[in-house]
């Protein structure tokens, strides 16, 4: 390399699951070469249905038409703003300003890390919680902040410890993540918790950020932004990959209070030149879709989690059942291998990866106490997953 990586390309290192693709392709070429059957990928969430006929219809039609190729505002157009406010109003129950409450991004993932540049200075702390989405971490790393981690655990039902938060060194946060419906572990979102965030977030002046792509997948829709005086130190990401099956398309916002959505556009406008008008037309198609979409969504979706539990039960993790989330999370029995270099779950992973040909995504990814678990998408179909099974069986008494 002729020149040096940015010192802050040291503190983080390539995505998990780009590693792991790479992996899992090189033994798939090798199983081709052999006459086996591919590796079942259960780890990352890439939901594998469609969108919407008509969301579908809405892209080709725009995209047939003249004068639509061109760059596209920062802020989206008229008519996304106004179906993202009205999707708001008719689920959430929150009302928000079209013209200045409203953000579209490129994807969620997208979001944290303009959030992250347009509001961390050098040295500013963060609060991240563990287990949680890796991407919070890597953006603080990638701002120079500092990461303050707190615990998520089970004996809590992954819902934060608020002693434990009041005895921390909170001097210089400034940022705090948080994610209901919670990932990894299927934790639902709760109205009394999030009055308690946003209690914490007003008296010590941090800005809290509620991660909620997960809703609509057997959950039930809940913003934190409903909270009285929510909007004074909230902001919430949303997203139309796991809800309306768009993950490839790139489609999320940001909403909440005028000055900080003002902010954060002054480093998207930056970074990008604007949203494919087709992509957006779409995503009002999408929006508009009634409760009859999201109740084939979670039909689909109740089904494959009972393949995922009996998953579970077939290497002998416990989990809760009734979790909602596009995954189910379990937890490994801690005997089930001999003490070793790698966690136990990483071990679980590796044993069915390469006896079963089965991908689990173990759970140390998302932070310590994820160690002892693993994860399970239920972005595959009900007679894969029951493959999946079958293979498990075959090599575990």
């Amino acid at each position: 390399m002729i020149i040096q990586p940015a010192n802050r390309t040291l503190s983080v290192k390539e995505y998990y699951f780009s590693i792991k693709n790479k992996e899992i392709a090189r033994l798939n070429a090798a199983r081709a070469a052999k006459g086996e059957d591919p590796i079942i990928n259960l780890g990352i969430g890439s939901p594998d249905g469609s969108p919407a006929p008509e969301a579908v219809e809405a892209l080709c039609a725009c995209a047939r038409r003249s004068g639509v190729h061109g760059y596209q505002s920062y802020v989206g157009i008229p008519e996304l703003r106004d179906a993202i406010a009205a999707w708001y109003k008719r689920w959430y129950g929150v009302e928000l300003d079209p013209a200045s409450e409203i953000q579209p991004l490129m994807g969620s993932k997208e979001g944290i890390l303009l959030l992250s540049l347009a509001f961390l200075n050098k040295g500013d702390k963060v609060l991240v919680p563990d287990p949680g989405y890796p991407t919070y971490t890597s953006a603080t790393y990638m701002c120079e902040a500092q990461l303050v981690k707190y615990d998520l655990v089970e004996a809590d039902g992954w819902y934060p410890d608020f002693g434990q938060l009041e005895s921390m060194d909170l001097s210089g946060v400034k940022l705090m993540w948080v994610n209901y419906p919670n990932m990894p572990t299927g934790a639902p979102a709760r109205q009394d918790v999030f009055e308690r965030l946003v209690d914490f977030a007003r008296r010590h002046g941090i800005l809290l950020v509620n991660d909620n792509p997960y809703g609509f997948i057997l959950n039930q829709p809940q913003s934190i932004l409903s909270v009285p005086g929510a909007r004074e130190v909230c902001l919430e990401m949303n997203s139309l990959s796991k809800s309306h099956n768009m993950a490839g398309w790139r489609v999320g916002m940001l909403v909440g209070a005028a000055d900080v959505i003002k902010e954060v556009l002054k480093v998207k406008t930056q970074m990008d030149s604007g949203m494919f008008r087709g992509i957006q037309e779409a995503a009002v198609v999408a929006l508009n879709q009634g409760p009859e979409w999201y109740e084939g969504l979670n039909a689909e979706y109740r089904a494959r989690r009972e393949v995922a539990c009996r998953i579970m039960d077939a290497i002998g993790a416990t989990y809760d059942r009734e979790a909602g989330g596009l995954y189910v999370w379990g937890k490994v029995d801690p005997t089930a291998f001999e003490p070793g270099e790698k966690c136990i779950a990483e071990q679980m992973s590796d044993f069915l990866l390469y006896n079963a040909g089965v991908f689990l995504t173990p759970g140390f990814i998302f932070g310590k106490n994820g160690a002892g678990h693993v994860r399970i998408s239920l972005c595959a179909n009900v007679p894969t997953l029951t493959r999946a099974l079958e293979k498990i069986k075959a090599i575990i008494p």
